[in-house]
């Protein structure tokens, strides 16, 4: 089995999960690639001595892989899909960080997680993506497709900007507020949660605009079909704005209109047969807790 491993970076506490993984992928005799700079970061402090196969870049990666494992949190997660994008290579998230909701394989189960998977394969679930087509952007951004959402928002003020918005063509409202979220069903759970967003089951095929912080007071979160092509645009006493895909953000000009749709691509992420989608709300986002339970 061929297999790719990233991490952001590393902390001490997570020194004896990696050597864990890395003795699981050597004890089923896998062939691994790890990015180039978390090798660099790794190898003292575990003290490795076998020499690893190495990747910097998209352009070092093809389909021949058939498992990539991202070691860290959701952040590392998401930093991971750059790497793997329109490959078809099924991710599997590490959580050594700490809320860990896209990065599924936890601590305390890591050796009997990593074996089931090697040893009897696995299943995968698709993730949609969103894309902009604005050129200027993916010039700033590295590319331009998101898992979690792009958002618009003020820059270098303190005053709301206004966001017009057309949903096929057709106008919808403008939002007067510090910015707007478009989210897929994946980051229904993040960024649009905390700004009072829906969650949205993952297999769910729409897309959920959030404002931030709107000051028109009868604006609500809204659900769409996946299908639609979103047009923005954005006004404000300032000259610019910001637009983050993820956590990647470029710089652009007042009025200029920011095309939005799903991405000709999706994310495969390894389904775990002890994990699922409610398990991870209940478990992880306390759904429903009550002392009264």
């Amino acid at each position: 089995m061929k297999v790719g491993v990233y991490g952001q970076y590393y902390k001490d506490d997570s020194e004896e999960y990696i050597l864990k993984l890395l003795q699981v992928l050597q004890r089923n005799k896998a062939e691994v690639y790890i990015e180039a700079a978390y090798l660099d970061q790794i190898r003292e402090p575990l003290q490795l001595k076998e020499e690893y196969r190495t990747f910097a870049a998209f352009e070092d990666l093809d389909n021949s892989f058939d498992i990539f494992f991202s070691v860290g949190g959701d952040g590392t997660m998401l930093r991971t899909v750059l790497f793997v994008r329109d490959l078809d290579i099924p991710i599997l998230g590490i959580n050594v960080g700490r809320l860990g909701f896209l990065a599924t394989v936890q601590k305390d189960s890591l050796e009997k997680s990593i074996e089931e998977v090697l040893v009897n394969g696995f299943e995968v679930k698709e993730r949609a993506l969103l894309q902009i087509t604005n050129a200027t952007v993916e010039d700033q951004t590295e590319v331009n497709f998101a898992l979690n959402e792009i958002a618009v928002s003020r820059k270098n003020t303190t005053s709301m900007i206004t966001i017009a918005t057309w949903l096929d063509g057709e106008y919808l409202t403008s939002y007067w507020a510090d910015g707007l979220i478009v989210a897929t069903p994946t980051g229904s759970t993040g960024y649009s949660l905390s700004c009072n967003g829906p969650v949205i089951a993952p297999s769910t095929d729409a897309f959920v605009l959030t404002p931030i912080a709107p000051h028109n007071l009868n604006a609500r979160p809204l659900v769409i079909p996946d299908k639609t092509k979103i047009r923005l645009k954005v006004s404000g006493r300032e000259d610019t704005f910001l637009v983050s895909l993820d956590s990647r953000i470029a710089t652009l000009k007042n009025e200029t209109d920011i095309y939005i749709e799903r991405a000709p691509f999706n994310i495969k992420l390894v389904d775990l047969k002890d994990e699922s989608f409610l398990k991870t709300l209940r478990n992880k986002l306390l759904w429903g807790e009550d002392r009264r339970n």
